[in-house]
C-alpha cells in the first residue's frame, strides 16, 4: 500500500513515520508513505499558499492552485482514486472505515491549515473528508498520522501476531476486554483466576463476556448497532443476560 501525505509542515509528519511498528513496516517495505511539501507547488517568489477569504473574516485560507498541482504531480505513482481531506467537518473515522481504506492499494491525504482550504479543493479534488473527533486542531498533520497508524495495523505483516489486531477495540464492533500481566497480585489487586487457569475455552468465554460488559457500560451505542444488524450470536445474548443479572441492571457499576 502507498500513502502520499501533502502538508505544509513535513517536519511534523516524517519523524513519527520512523518510529515503532510503523517505522519497521516502512523499512521492510510492507507500507510506503511519501511526504510532499505543498509549498513546493506555489508559483510566486514568496511561495504563497494562502490568502484572505473572500467576503472577509478572520484568518487565512489555503489556495487552490498549490493543492491541485501537488496532488496532480502524484499521477505517476498514485491512482488518485482516494484523496482524503482531514477536516473537523468530515465523517468520523471508524474501524469500519479503516478496514475499507486498508483494502485499497493507495491513497492521498491532504493536511489543511489556517482556517481551512478553498472549498473547491473539498468539492473537486478530495474524494472524501474524514475527522478524528469533534474538536479542532491547528492542522491536519496529527489526524493524518492517526489515520496512517490505524490503517497500517490492517496491513498484513505490520503487526506480528494478527490475533492482536482481531482483539483490538472496535475490530468487531466491541470494546476490548481487560488485560493483565505479571505479577498475579499487586497491592492487593488480583488477576482474575480464570486467566491463570490454563483453561482456554473458559478464558475465551471470559474475554468475550468482559468485552460485552465493557461495551455495554461505556459504549452501549455500539452494542445497539450490532443488535440492529443481527450480529450478536446466541452466546453473546446469553452473556449479556448474565452481565445484566450480575450487575443488577446498573450499567454504571465499576468493572471489577
Amino acid at each position: 500500500m502507498r500513502i502520499d501525505v501533502l502538508t505544509l509542515f513535513p517536519e511534523l509528519v516524517t519523524p513519527a513515520l520512523n518510529a515503532s511498528l510503523l517505522g519497521k513496516a516502512l523499512a521492510e517495505g510492507l507500507l510506503e508513505v511519501a511526504v510532499t511539501n505543498i509549498r513546493d507547488f506555489a508559483t510566486d517568489r514568496h511561495r504563497t499558499v494562502d490568502d484572505e477569504p473572500y467576503g472577509g473574516g478572520a484568518g487565512m485560507v489555503m489556495k487552490c492552485e498549490p493543492l491541485f498541482a501537488a496532488v496532480e504531480s502524484l499521477r505517476p505513482v498514485n491512482s488518485l482514486e482516494r484523496v482524503i481531506l482531514m477536516s473537523p467537518r468530515g465523517m468520523p473515522l471508524t474501524q469500519d472505515k479503516v478496514k475499507e481504506l486498508a483494502s485499497y492499494p493507495d491513497m492521498v491525504i491532504l493536511c489543511g491549515r489556517y482556517e481551512g482550504v478553498d472549498e473547491r479543493v473539498a468539492a473537486a479534488l478530495a474524494t472524501e473528508e474524514i475527522s478524528i473527533g469533534d474538536y479542532v486542531l491547528s492542522g491536519g498533520e496529527l489526524p493524518a498520522l492517526v489515520l496512517i497508524e490505524a490503517v497500517s495495523r490492517m496491513v498484513p505483516g505490520v503487526v506480528g501476531n494478527w490475533e492482536s489486531v482481531e482483539t483490538d477495540s472496535f475490530y468487531d464492533g466491541l470494546l476490548g476486554p481487560p488485560q493483565y500481566t505479571r505479577p498475579a497480585v499487586f497491592r492487593g489487586m488480583a488477576v482474575p483466576e480464570v486467566l491463570l487457569s490454563g483453561n482456554h475455552a473458559a478464558i475465551r468465554r471470559w474475554r468475550r463476556k468482559e468485552a460485552l460488559r465493557m461495551t455495554l457500560r461505556r459504549r452501549p451505542d455500539l452494542l445497539a448497532a450490532r443488535s440492529e444488524r443481527d450480529e450478536l450470536s446466541k452466546e453473546d445474548k446469553q452473556l449479556i443476560s448474565e452481565i445484566l443479572r450480575e450487575d443488577g441492571g446498573d450499567l454504571n457499576k465499576e468493572n471489577r
